[in-house]
């Protein structure tokens, strides 16, 4: 297979107190490196949850200091770890604070790249990645306090437009059991500025925080946000490499405590970012399970209608879904299947969300569920859902059978997409100030395209009909910031790795006339983006053809 490399010094010697720095590929005593990342990825697994202090108390300090641009990622690393050297030797007086350091490359370097070659590391991650050129928007880079370094970022400059971000490590998260709630908002808006624009808390939320957290899910909490320590933004023409450290001592959080372990996940960094060229060999699918089969689909698929028709009833719509368990010869790379998604991903966001020791949440759906510019809101619905036509003509037919069907205003249009094509509108707003956010959060997941409507009455039968836990499918997915936040609803999704296979999960509206037939081979057309990525074992091919005859 062919590769790309590109050179990024580790970050750290072996003594991180030294500030000695090398882009050799060189190899290294697998016995000594063994001993000393064990070391270090302990100590990089310490993080502060920031739901446990007072979430309207301010922090003492909020900070982006943007160097000058350098050539190379190798002048990239050697930069970042010298300005992490000086955080080490010249100390914040302050008691709480968070601070990002920023290094923009020239060469452009995809982010998810980067995070793929870090893949020997037992670090939390994420990944998030735009629509479009446009749908992540562009920043410019301000310092907190206007003491650091000066940044040169134009908004008219094309190539500072931002694609997608890769992060490693949590300077600080946020989880908890309970239900994301207004006081939880808060306590991730205090690491927040509109004067830091890239400091963001990037995470989900579980579709029904109500119900019970399956043992698949539980590293996920009911929500669960963070902000990177060490992370890679990739914008359309240059890259950018960035650490934060975040740090509250009443939240038994120290300076120094979060300068030694930012020193601990750099030194996990990879030297080298590799890009892969061609297709990688898919994995052999050894087994598949659905939940619930296909008897047990038709069976919750009539019940849901005969709901429906009941006399006084308001039930119109339930948005049913499946859970399939794969099962393959060796673990699965989720950020792999990310890469090879990228071909669809042309008018989706794509994600990965990785919390420590749990499997990889990772998706690529086309669905906004809103993005926010200061006071402004837009928002977009998307129903309906057919396969794209075998000929120009047929899809232009189906289309337009789209476009014919009722929808609620406002005007409709078509987004079309690899293998399927949708009812889309689009939807703008105010906000009365920053704390409607939340409101706006609350009031739009879920939405009817995942749920039902009337809402409340669709989430009962469906928490009276699934028999798995959807966790964050379907749920929102993506990021907060200080002048902008952004989120996805996180369908045509997945839970990958760490001893579950993987779980595929898709789903279906259901209303008066549907057909179970159809349904679920609406639902093999969902799950076909991931299917697609296995080979079948003879076994279960032979099985398959059995069922289809």
């Amino acid at each position: 297979m062919a590769t790309r490399q590109y050179c990024i010094s580790r970050f750290m010697d072996i003594d991180p107190i030294k500030c000695s720095f090398s882009s050799s590929t060189t190899p290294v005593s697998k016995q000594s490196l063994h001993f000393s990342n064990h070391k270090y990825q302990e100590l990089g697994s310490l993080s502060m949850n920031g739901c446990g202090g007072d979430p309207r108390a301010p922090l003492g300090i909020i900070e982006t200091r943007t160097f000058p641009t350098v050539l190379t990622p190798v002048l990239a690393a050697d930069r970042l770890s010298s300005a992490v050297f000086d955080l080490k030797t010249n100390p914040s007086p302050l008691e709480s604070g968070i601070i990002r350091i920023e290094v923009p490359i020239q060469q452009h370097i995809e982010a998810l790249d980067w995070l793929r070659s870090q893949s020997h590391t037992t670090l939390p991650r994420c990944y998030f990645s735009g629509r479009d050129s446009g749908s992540i928007p562009l920043l410019q880079h301000a310092n907190g306090n206007g003491n650091g370094p000066a940044s040169s970022h134009d908004h008219e400059d094309p190539q500072q437009k931002l694609v997608s971000v890769a992060g490693l490590g949590s300077a600080v998260f946020f989880r908890h059991l309970r239900p994301f709630s207004l006081d939880d908002w808060h306590s991730i808006r205090r690491f927040l500025s509109k004067k830091c624009p890239l400091i963001r808390a990037y995470g989900g939320i579980r579709f029904d925080a109500r119900s019970n957290i399956a043992p698949e899910w539980e590293g996920f909490g009911s929500f669960y946000f963070m902000v990177p320590q060490v992370e890679f933004d990739e914008f359309e023409g240059s890259s950018m490499i960035a650490a934060t450290i975040a740090w509250d001592n009443r939240l038994s959080r120290t300076y120094g405590q979060a300068v030694a372990a930012l020193e601990a996940t750099m030194w996990q960094i990879s030297s080298v970012v590799r890009r892969l060229n061609g297709n990688s060999r898919r994995a052999v699918m050894l087994h598949q399970t659905h939940i619930p089969n296909k008897a047990s689909w038709d069976s919750a698929i009539k019940r849901a209608l005969d709901l429906m028709t009941r006399k006084n009833s308001t039930l119109v719509k339930v948005v049913l879904a499946r859970s399939s368990r794969v099962l393959t010869a060796v673990e699965i790379d989720p950020l792999e299947w990310l890469t090879n998604l990228q071909v669809e991903g042309d008018n989706a966001y794509q994600f990965c969300l990785q919390p420590p020791e749990s499997p990889a949440f990772i998706g690529n759906t086309p669905e906004r569920l809103f993005y926010r510019d200061r006071l402004r809101v837009y928002s977009e619905a998307l129903a309906a859902t057919r396969a794209r036509g075998g000929t120009p003509s047929l899809d232009l037919q189906i289309g337009h059978d789209l476009l014919t069907s009722t929808l609620v205003e406002p005007s409709k249009a078509l987004r079309k997409l690899p293998r399927v094509q949708h009812l889309y509108a689009k939807l703008t707003g105010t906000l009365q100030k920053e704390d409607d956010e939340f409101k706006i959060l609350s009031s739009l997941h879920p939405t009817p395209a995942v749920c039902g409507h009337p809402m409340e009455e669709a989430r009962i039968v469906i928490s009276e009909t699934e028999m798995f836990d959807r966790g964050m499918y379907a749920g929102p997915v993506g990021w907060f910031g200080g002048a902008e936040s952004e989120f996805a609803v996180g369908i045509r999704s997945a839970l990958v790795g760490k001893g579950v296979g993987a779980l595929l999960y898709a789903g279906t509206g259901i209303v008066q006339g549907s057909n179970p037939a159809l349904e679920w081979q609406e639902l093999e057309l969902k799950t076909s983006q991931f299917t697609k990525l296995m080979k079948l074992e003879a076994p279960l091919l032979v099985m398959r053809e059995k069922i289809e005859l």
